[in-house]
């Protein structure tokens, strides 16, 4: 699986646009009127029909047209929506330019607020520089925005302080499909920027709202990792429950944050999640920190 943040991992002195040389954008008919794109970042969604296409983020800047290649071989049609998961360099870099062919950028208040400002990340240990005006959303919401395109009723929820403050599930309800972005991490453990306001309550939250909108063949797209279905999201939404319980068990034994981690109370998990960019000390950092804000 690509690495969240593979950007920052560059090797130094190439020129940005070489380190994208060998990048290939892929696609897969999700359902109905979705395609996911994959190549590095984050996992888009894009859908087509006689209204235009809509894409769910658009990952680095130098892929953009890559993307656009891929889009292009599903349906011609132009861009008329792009809409952020939330703030993320590697789901958003394709703003400006997406923005200056004429596409609606949308996103959540909160995402909106951080792309326009400088932000650091301390899981990385770097400073995010704001995206420039061309590059921000032109229209953002609170908590639902809904689509009325390509013959849906395409619906952006809002899920408080999950990944960050301001992410957004998409709902395709006709071609039955949930875009999560990262709110799931699939096959590996997830970045919870606790920076931008995330918290693991927030994640556990988020799949069940998630949850609720499966029906029968519900198709789940990532944020990171393959396609999934409402059997895999359970699966994962359950692994966070767990593993949350397990901490909040050993913090209220007066344990220290690397005494839990040194417990290893995920450990059943370790080996088939923890390989991804997000290590199992980290995720156990996640978790530890979230609850230890919580109100007594």
């Amino acid at each position: 699986m690509k690495k969240l943040l593979s950007l920052l991992l560059l090797i130094p002195g190439l020129p940005l646009m070489a380190q994208f040389e060998d990048v290939s954008i892929t696609s897969t008919h999700v359902g109905g009127a979705v395609h996911m794109l994959e190549g590095r970042g984050g996992n888009l969604a894009v859908m087509t029909g006689p209204d235009g296409v809509l894409m769910v983020d658009d990952q680095y800047a130098p892929l953009t047209d890559k993307i656009l290649a891929a889009v292009r071989e599903i349906d011609d049609g132009p861009v008329r929506f792009v809409i952020n998961t939330h703030w993320h360099f590697d789901h958003t870099g394709g703003n400006e330019q997406l923005g200056g062919m004429g596409a609606v950028i949308v996103s959540q208040d909160n995402a909106r607020q951080r792309m326009s400002t400088d932000q650091f990340m301390a899981v990385i240990d770097r400073d995010i520089p704001a995206l420039p005006p061309a590059g921000l959303p032109v229209v953002t919401f609170s908590d639902r925005v809904t689509f009325h395109f390509n013959g849906e009723a395409v619906v952006a929820y809002h899920e408080a302080d999950a990944h960050t403050d301001g992410d957004i599930i998409i709902h395709f309800p006709e071609s039955n499909v949930i875009h999560m972005g990262d709110i799931y991490f699939n096959q590996t453990y997830p970045l919870i920027d606790r920076d931008s306001g995330g918290t693991v309550q927030g994640m556990i939250r988020a799949v069940q709202s998630a949850l609720g909108l499966c029906h029968s063949g519900t198709r789940v797209i990532p944020g990171h990792g393959p396609l999934a279905n409402c059997a895999d999201l359970e699966s994962y939404g359950q692994m966070l429950a767990d593993a949350t319980d397990r901490v909040r068990e050993l913090m209220e034994q007066g344990m220290t944050v690397e005494q839990v981690i040194a417990a290893r109370p995920n450990a059943e998990q370790d080996e088939n999640l923890g390989n991804g960019f997000i290590k199992p000390e980290q995720f156990i950092r996640f978790i530890y920190s979230s609850l230890a804000e919580e109100a007594p």
